[in-house]
């Protein structure tokens, strides 16, 4: 043999003998394999899709948290609803109970003037009339508000036909109160009793009415 040839044998031993050191130091592969995870690090699994279903047409919480779904006072809250859009139920029995408030100490004080645009006519003459008779009698009333304990919506109806709401409201206040002669003895009372004041009030109102102005309309216990 020349040079030449016993040179090219040498290099393919050599050659022979890399790859079978790199085939048992690599291993071999066959088919699909996983990528080999990054120690430390969980493999991933399959995406998840945190889509979120939206639905609609639900009960209105604005009126369910107050009177049941699909009681006739419901229907007839969202029918309101749908006559005045900016109208909240929850809204109206907050500021029914301020109302209330101030309505009851005016009456309870002997002065009407003040909540006069808040009263029906003849609720209004009820109420003067009460207030006119202790005058006459020469009595005056004493009285302290201390809180409304309870507001609850006992009912609400609707009239389609002239868009006429009216929501019935029953509260239950705390107060002191006495009568006082014209000598300024008590005649009726203790000042420091506490004492509970249950009523039931019915507002109404023309729904989408320039004037946002609810009315006290009837009253009872």
């Amino acid at each position: 043999m020349d040079d030449t040839v016993i040179q090219l044998l040498v290099l393919a031993a050599i050659a022979l003998f890399l790859i079978i050191r790199l085939k048992n130091v690599l291993g071999t592969r066959t088919g699909f394999e996983k990528p080999p995870s990054v120690e430390g690090t969980p493999p991933r699994g399959p995406a998840v899709r945190r889509d979120f279903e939206v639905i609609e047409g639900g009960p209105d919480r604005d009126i369910t948290d107050h009177v049941d779904d699909g009681s006739p006072a419901a229907k007839a809250l969202a029918a309101m609803k749908l006559a005045e859009p900016g109208f909240s139920v929850t809204e109206f029995v907050g500021g029914a109970r301020g109302a209330y408030e101030m309505i009851l100490m005016a009456f309870e004080n002997g002065d009407l003037a003040p909540v006069q645009p808040f009263l029906d006519e003849d609720v209004y003459e009820a109420f003067l009339s009460v207030v006119s008779d202790r005058e006459d009698q020469g009595l005056k009333v004493d009285a302290s508000f201390i809180g409304v304990r309870e507001t609850t919506l006992v009912d609400a109806e609707f009239d389609r036909a002239t868009d006429t709401a009216q929501i019935t409201l029953r509260f239950v206040g705390e107060l002191t109160s006495v009568v006082r002669d014209a000598e300024g003895e008590i005649v009726e009372g203790d000042p420091n009793e506490i004492r509970k004041q249950r009523d039931v009030w019915t507002f109404a109102r023309v729904m989408g009415a320039d004037d946002p102005n609810w009315k006290l309309v009837a009253t009872g216990e």
